[in-house]
């Protein structure tokens, strides 16, 4: 499969999904913001970290990017993207995915192990996962707090575009079990076509037991099993 990871500028956990596709068996290749073509990969990951220090709001700068306008063309056309963290924010900035993410409800970076229910294992970045299962993934963010308007809610729970909700360890979308205050428990969402993800939390930090579990791993081979299942 040919996977490219978009660097920006302050981009700090692309190598992270570098080696996490790696320990998969692929050779991704990282593709800098300022290239003008996407052509010929099958995946484009945009990772973590604080694009452009984040200066003006997170993401509103690299949404402007040179390579940004060939991903969206691709996104468009059906290729497959998948943004974490900053990369969610990048999506939302750039019209990929609706809704905003705010500065968390505590106003406080959170760091820390996370529980999530997948709500829809029907798409190429969860088809590995149960439907309704509890996974245990990492957050790592300032501003998380995924907020949309009440159509907007309801178009995405109306057309199954919910991906992952924040959880308690039971499995209940509680004010609990939600870190950031994000509306109505969301962690992730896809656009109507199901081909763009994004997410907060960091699935490619959690692909081996030794960096502290495995339940990032089946988002990895998901998109495999999708891919291998076209060619």
């Amino acid at each position: 499969m040919k996977i490219g990871i978009v660097r920006f500028p302050g981009s700090n956990c692309d190598i992270d999904c570098l080696e996490a596709w790696r320990v998969m068996g692929e050779e991704p290749k990282l593709i800098w913001h300022q290239e003008t073509s996407v052509q010929g990969f099958d995946l484009i990951v945009l990772p973590g970290g604080f694009s452009y220090g984040d200066y003006l709001r997170t993401g509103a700068i690299a949404r402007f990017s040179p390579i940004m306008n060939d991903v969206i063309r691709f996104a468009k056309e059906g290729g497959l993207v998948w943004g974490i963290c900053n990369g969610f924010q990048i999506l939302t900035e750039c019209g990929l995915l609706p809704g905003a993410l705010l500065r968390n409800a505590g106003l406080h970076f959170i760091c820390s192990p996370q529980y999530l229910r997948v709500e829809n294992n029907k798409l190429a970045f969860t088809n590995c996962y149960e439907q309704g299962q509890v996974i245990q993934i990492p957050i790592s963010h300032g501003e998380g707090n995924y907020t949309i308007d009440d159509d907007g809610l309801k178009a995405l729970q109306d057309n199954g575009q919910i991906v992952f909700r924040y959880v308690t360890p039971e499995g209940e979308a509680s004010a609990e079990g939600n870190p950031n205050g994000s509306r109505d428990n969301i962690a992730g969402i896809v656009n109507k076509k199901g081909n763009v993800l994004g997410m907060m939390p960091h699935p490619e930090r959690v692909v081996e037991e030794i960096t502290g579990g495995v339940d990032g791993k089946g988002m990895f081979l998901s998109i495999l099993k999708a891919w291998e299942g076209r060619v």
